[in-house]
């Protein structure tokens, strides 16, 4: 089982922004943007960690996309009827709750969809929680990525169950979260 991603890592060759001239000021954050090798070992352990329920497949494809406040801004407004920047936005392209059926042909690549997170939005909440950015993105890709597979937050138990999730997934690749995680991140 293969998980191939496809970064789209706008954000960091736009123009300097605000965030990216204060991140210049915070040295824990230099080794931010995360290389593509490490987004890729990331979500490839989370998959095979969590052993979704979705069609069995040889490969599974999703794409990650780094962006501003401004984008997330007019994605949240249009896709989620908030007319706000947020933190992550997931897309799922599988229908959760709907049996699936067993693929069987190897050939076959299932597109689990798009995770987008805002830049400036995790730069904000990094600072807020007093860990280092890498941390940040971290968090919300993996937020993002159980949104992918299924994963809602509705009420307060499903919120708890879910950052129970997010920080298993994170201590998994070696990431441990110091502080309290609210849920309006």
């Amino acid at each position: 089982m293969y998980l191939e991603i496809n970064i789209q890592d706008c954000f960091w060759s736009s123009a300097p922004s605000e965030v990216e001239k204060l991140k210049l000021q915070d040295d824990r954050d230099k080794s931010c943007p995360i290389s593509s090798h490490n987004w890729e070992y990331w979500f490839q352990k989370w998959l095979e960690i969590l052993k979704p329920d979705i069609p069995v497949a040889q490969n599974y494809e999703l794409s990650l996309r780094l962006t501003g406040d401004f984008e997330i801004q007019t994605l949240n407004s249009q896709y989620r009827d908030q007319n706000q920047p947020t933190d992550v936005l997931a897309f799922a392209t599988l229908e959760v709750n709907v049996p699936q059926p067993e693929i069987v042909d190897s050939d076959i690549q299932i597109y689990l969809g798009d995770i987008v997170i805002s830049i400036e939005t995790a730069f904000r909440q990094a600072a807020q929680q007093g860990h280092p950015l890498i941390t940040e993105l971290a968090w919300l890709a993996a937020h993002g990525f159980l949104h992918l597979l299924g994963w809602d937050h509705l009420d307060e138990e499903s919120w708890q169950k879910m950052v129970k999730q997010q920080l298993f997934l994170l201590h998994a690749v070696g990431i441990t979260l110091e502080g309290q995680i609210t849920q309006d991140n």
